[in-house]
């Protein structure tokens, strides 16, 4: 079976095969750097870097690309209630960003374009949007005009005005339309601008992407894959800018959208209060068990977040691993098994991936053949290979690695810890914690008790 992925687009799963089949392209859109990113941030990446391996093995190269916003209004208040520059605003929270990726088994990209880095592609996109009769200026600000494309809203495949009506959408005096979007407005002095043809300002956030995608993917690309709260506006906008700015060629020819994380059935909203930061889970809990509980539910389907999903999690792991300590004797080379690219190729069936993993390891506990055994092991490493679990000593999962005598200590400290938060002091126990973390050793705090384990 060949890869078949589910278009947005057409609203149809499609056999996938890329314009270019020795490179394929795709671009995912990254975070907004000016703070933490929530569990839901990381499914995208998650999911789509198992898609962005599955595309290397089949094609022996990817050109991937995934974003960072680095100009955008929430950083200029956090920069500005911080009183410092944005840079080190956005420096900050992107390198926490890959950091947190990194702890979640998501390799980097191919292609990490930052927004900062690409102005003068994305005055030169403006300049041929106006220049086309499909943007004007007014007021300091340049704007889309919807109406000027007829394929405006083929994405969301909604009315406009039904569109405008779901999406917070500024109606501003200086609009032709009220769907018109801005490309470029203008920044005043305690704000970073940047000079233009139209004046000191900065750009739109849709252009960003719009730029950044062409400048190092072409003009046409495969996948444009992200969260599917960015269909509308954020990807119809790209492909209105895009193809008006590229003499009507196809801007993206799939595009695939990941469903939401919710909380206790509640979408996570800052405003609800119920954000789950990824840099603080994966402090908390083993951040395989995460990775493993982001793919327990086919991707464009919702994901209810719970501590009990990350147990449930935890505790299949648990078991792989236990197999996998098992056969620590048998030498074994990592085997992608067939079943798990055939769950794979059907539009990244990752839960019956995972089903075929337990299955796999069911079936190397089962079998007492020396060869049998190492086939199965290979198998078991392969396909968590693909997933991006197993890949750990088992030693390392289950908290191994250091001496008795250091194991010892740990285990003490952690009941002094214990015993400093029973007594409410609570500035000891935070000392303990992070003299832990410092060592490389997570505690996770757990209604039997306290576990801990070597990161």
């Amino acid at each position: 079976m060949s890869l078949h992925l589910y278009n947005s687009l057409t609203r149809r799963v499609e056999a996938f095969q890329p314009l270019d089949p020795a490179r394929p392209t795709m671009y995912v859109c990254g975070p907004t750097v000016y703070n933490y990113v929530h569990i839901g941030n990381a499914r995208g990446p998650v999911v789509f870097g198992v898609l962005a391996d599955l595309l290397r093995r089949r094609h022996g190269g990817l050109a991937y690309a995934r974003n960072i916003t680095d100009i955008d209004d929430k950083i200029n208040a956090a920069a500005r209630e911080q009183g410092v520059p944005i840079s080190a605003i956005t420096d900050r929270f992107a390198a926490a960003y890959r950091e947190d990726m990194a702890a979640l088994g998501v390799a980097p990209p191919d292609i990490e374009p930052e927004a900062t880095a690409h102005v003068a592609e994305i005055i030169a996109m403006v300049e041929r949007l106006i220049e086309r009769g499909h943007a004007y200026e007014a007021e300091g600000h340049v704007l889309f005009a919807v109406g000027s494309f007829d394929g405006y809203g083929k994405l969301a495949r909604r009315d406009l005005r039904e569109m405008l009506a779901g999406a917070r959408v500024e109606v501003a005096p200086y609009k032709r339309d009220p769907g018109d979007f801005v490309l470029w407005k203008p920044s005043t002095p305690d704000l970073p601008g940047w000079e233009s043809p139209w004046g000191v300002g900065r750009p739109g956030w849709h252009i960003e992407c719009s730029a950044m995608a062409a400048a190092h993917l072409g003009e046409t690309i495969d996948i444009h894959a992200g969260g599917v709260d960015l269909q509308f506006p954020h990807h119809e906008n790209e492909i209105a800018q895009s193809e008006c700015a590229h003499g009507g060629r196809t801007f993206a020819r799939f595009w695939l959208h990941n469903g939401m994380l919710t909380f206790g059935g509640a979408k996570m909203s800052k405003s609800v209060g119920n954000i789950e930061k990824v840099h603080d889970l994966v402090r908390e809990h083993p951040p395989e068990a995460l990775r493993y509980a982001l793919l327990s539910a086919h991707y464009r389907q919702p994901l209810d977040w719970s501590d009990a999903l990350i147990e449930q999690s935890r505790r299949t792991l648990d078991r792989l691993y236990g197999t996998l300590r098992d056969l620590s004797g048998v030498d074994a080379t990592p085997v992608i098994p067939a079943s798990i690219e055939t769950a794979l190729d059907d539009d990244l069936n990752t839960p019956q991936a995972l089903a075929e993993l337990a299955r796999i390891a069911g079936e190397a506990r089962r079998t007492g053949d020396d060869e049998a055994r190492a086939r199965a092991k290979g198998e078991l490493l392969g396909a968590g290979l693909a997933l991006g679990l197993l890949q750990q000593d088992p030693a390392q999962w289950f908290g191994g690695g250091g001496d008795d005598g250091d194991d010892a200590r740990v285990q003490a400290l952690v009941d002094e810890r214990a015993a400093a938060k029973k007594a409410r002091d609570f500035a000891r126990a935070d000392a303990i914690r992070d003299q832990l973390a410092a060592e490389g050793v997570l505690l996770e705090d757990t209604p039997a008790g306290v576990r801990w384990r070597r990161g």
